[in-house]
């Protein structure tokens, strides 16, 4: 049976169209209460600009073979036990008849701040990633499949993000991937090697412009961590935990 991909291009876009509206609203919202959030701060500290994704996530499940399975979003339910620390809240967890089938994080950045809050996702990323299998190795989720483990950050595409950085190591030399990449190409080399290093099933990375407020436009740099091969890889899970329900 062919997987069903949901027309996961069209609710991309929504979803794109969803995160820079989420952002404009937020910092309006702000503004007009006199909060003391300012730049690019003020549109992120809602923190719902990424909800439009979960609707992509939810379509998928059902589509798929798994109409049963309860997709949690709420602050409440999305906690996980970790092995180095006590637990850690996902943005998505899709659970069935109490077994864990996916863990999937959703995450943004947008100008001007690219240097910094790009190291500060990496080192998110692989804290998380090793918390989690760690944790799975020691049976925190009980005698489970191996999980999908998701992680997709949108990117805003802009002349800050695309240019090449330059960087300093005056002891040994960066590897050749990093010589002169720009953030955006850091972001690919980064989700590339995470699914290499099996720390993530799929890792997809999104950009969009700040105009895909209005049409959602969005693009990739890469197959292998366009969002077209995260649906295809998360819709193949779903479906192989669907097949292993019916057997």
């Amino acid at each position: 049976m062919p997987l069903d991909l949901a027309d996961y291009e069209t609710k991309t876009r929504a979803a794109v169209r969803h995160f820079w509206k989420a952002r404009a609203g937020a910092k309006a919202s702000q503004e007009l209460r006199g909060a003391k959030d300012t730049g690019e701060r003020a549109s992120v500290t809602a923190g719902k600009n990424m909800n439009g994704f979960l609707d992509l996530i939810a379509d998928l499940v059902k589509a798929n073979g798994l109409p049963r399975a309860d997709i949690h979003l709420a602050r409440r339910v999305v906690t996980l036990p970790g092995h180095f620390r006590p637990t850690k809240l996902w943005d998505v967890l899709v659970m069935l008849d109490g077994r864990l089938i996916a863990a999937i994080e959703l995450k943004s950045q947008v100008g001007p701040s690219f240097g910094n809050n790009s190291n500060n996702r990496t080192e998110e990323a692989l804290g998380t990633a090793i918390d989690f299998w760690t944790a799975y190795r020691e049976h925190a989720f009980g005698e489970v499949a191996r999980p999908f483990l998701g992680w997709l950050i949108l990117l805003e595409d802009c002349e800050a993000s695309r240019k090449p950085v330059i960087e300093k190591s005056p002891h040994f030399p960066v590897f050749p991937e990093f010589r002169g990449a720009s953030y955006a190409d850091r972001y690919d080399i980064l989700c590339r090697k995470l699914m290499e290093e099996r720390l993530y099933t799929s890792a997809s990375l999104l950009l969009s412009p700040r105009t895909g407020v209005r049409g959602g436009a969005w693009s990739s740099l890469s197959e292998l961590t366009s969002i077209d091969r995260f649906v295809a890889a998360f819709a193949g899970h779903i479906a192989t935990e669907a097949a292993r329900t019916k057997a």
